[in-house]
């Protein structure tokens, strides 16, 4: 839901600099705005949260590893 949120935000801040320059842009596009930037936002985490996840992999196996020739 933050994200979401966040990415409200951030085309709202954009239509502010749009309509401050004196253009003007359908709302519909920036409904859509959000939706790529929420989007952005997901493959991000997504990214971060499998990197994150290859290195517990590799410590899980470690520690397999070093509980296999425990002293």
């Amino acid at each position: 839901m933050k994200r979401t949120n966040h990415a409200q935000e951030i085309a709202q801040r954009f239509r502010s600099l749009v309509e401050e320059s004196g253009d003007n842009l359908p709302s519909q596009h920036y409904s859509e705005l959000a939706l790529l930037i929420e989007a952005g936002i997901d493959t991000a985490l997504f990214e971060s949260l499998e990197k994150i996840a290859d290195e517990m992999d590799k410590l899980s196996q470690k520690i397999r590893h070093n509980a296999e020739f425990f002293d």
